[in-house]
């Protein structure tokens, strides 16, 4: 009988059993291939400044007190596990390719202002004097000083380094649903444990909750070239669409992202590949010379207010799922939140805005 067991070996799932298992906790996590969903698809922006919405000011909050949180984070999670996550803080510019774009970041601006952030205006040379490969048709552009951004799949292999130090047994397999005592995994064996955490998600519905997740589809592509064409995250409108370009310290350029309404395809497609490419090119024209490294789908666990379900959904189960954009953003306000409500003790009163009651008057 393990006192915890977590379904989901996403970032937010492994983050919650780390931080179970340093109470002293016994953990265990169903899922047949950690890392190997959304999370390894991800790009790590850590950038809840630069990717507000004008609708979605309580995400803001999420993301802002789930920022703070992140050095610590990051050097415990080092520590523990002796890697290197690429934690990088030179912020997020974001920049407009024409008059249009760059109405609509002012605009932001403006916004962003209104709740008291600091954000920076800049014009189109001084975006270029930041980052000397931006094309010289940028016409202008937002600094983000605080933003910050990490290799995801630095911190699953950090994560499951981690784990097993800490002895958290690994279930391979998929959960088909919760039974009194635990979990019961699709081949019929059940799990038991007195405690279950729900992080399961784009795959959420498939346990039967009564929780309205959905999987989002995004495209991203990875390239690689010399160490330094970009020092820092460079979001882009082109024409009112938007990308990303987020360097690692090796070379790698993550360009990303597609958001398709399109169920659980995760095929990679020429239109989804080619719109990347155009509009990066458009921002930084370098980038055709890189080499292709790797195309990915994944899906995106989105709620119909893009705000994630974290909270009890009956006594001894609790949902940490829903994090659509945000989940590697998310992860240890999350861990410290669900370990809280395992624990007994008083969760940051900040999550209330993500209690799965919202939904349905709170009936699963």
């Amino acid at each position: 009988m393990y006192d915890v067991v977590v379904i989901g070996g996403g970032v937010v799932g492994l983050s919650i059993a780390w931080r179970t298992a340093e109470r002293g906790l016994a953990v265990a996590v169903v899922d047949p291939g950690p890392g190997s969903g959304a999370s390894h698809a991800a790009a790590g922006m850590l950038a809840p400044i630069s990717e507000v919405a004008y609708t979605e000011e309580p995400s803001l909050r999420l993301g802002r007190e789930s920022l703070a949180l992140w050095p610590a984070f990051a050097a415990d999670l080092s520590a523990a596990a002796a890697v290197d996550l690429d934690l990088r803080a030179d912020g997020t510019l974001a920049v407009a390719y024409d008059s249009d774009d760059l109405a609509v970041l002012t605009d932001l601006a403006a916004f962003e202002e209104s709740l008291g952030i600091a954000v920076e205006r800049l014009t189109g040379r001084e975006c270029r004097r930041l980052e000397p490969m931006l094309a010289p048709v940028v016409r202008g552009g937002l600094l983000a000083r605080d933003d910050l951004w990490v290799n995801p799949r630095r911190v699953v292999r950090a994560l499951l380094t981690a784990l097993a130090r800490a002895g958290v047994a690994m279930v391979p397999g998929r959960a088909s649903g919760l039974v009194d005592g635990g979990v019961r995994l699709t081949r019929g064996e059940v799990v038991p444990a007195r405690q279950t955490v729900v992080a399961t998600g784009a795959w959420t519905a498939e346990l039967g909750l009564g929780l309205p997740i959905r999987p989002v589809k995004g495209q991203i592509m990875r390239l690689r070239g010399p160490a330094g064409l970009l020092t820092r995250c460079v979001r882009g409108l082109v024409r009112g669409t938007s990308v990303y370009l987020v360097p690692r310290a090796d070379g790698e350029i993550t360009v990303g992202a597609t958001q398709e309404e399109l169920g659980f395809d995760t095929r990679v497609t020429a239109g989804g590949m080619w719109e990347l490419l155009r509009d990066a090119r458009e921002l930084v024209p370098g980038i055709t010379e890189l080499e292709i490294v790797e195309f990915q789908a994944g899906l995106r666990p989105g709620t119909p207010d893009n705000l994630p379900v974290i909270g009890r959904i009956r006594p001894d189960v609790v949902a940490a799922t829903g994090h659509h954009r945000g989940g590697i953003l998310l992860a240890p306000l999350t861990a410290d939140g669900v370990v809280a409500m395992l624990t007994g003790e008083q969760p940051s009163q900040i999550l209330k805005e993500c209690d799965p009651g919202r939904f349905d008057g709170g009936n699963h």
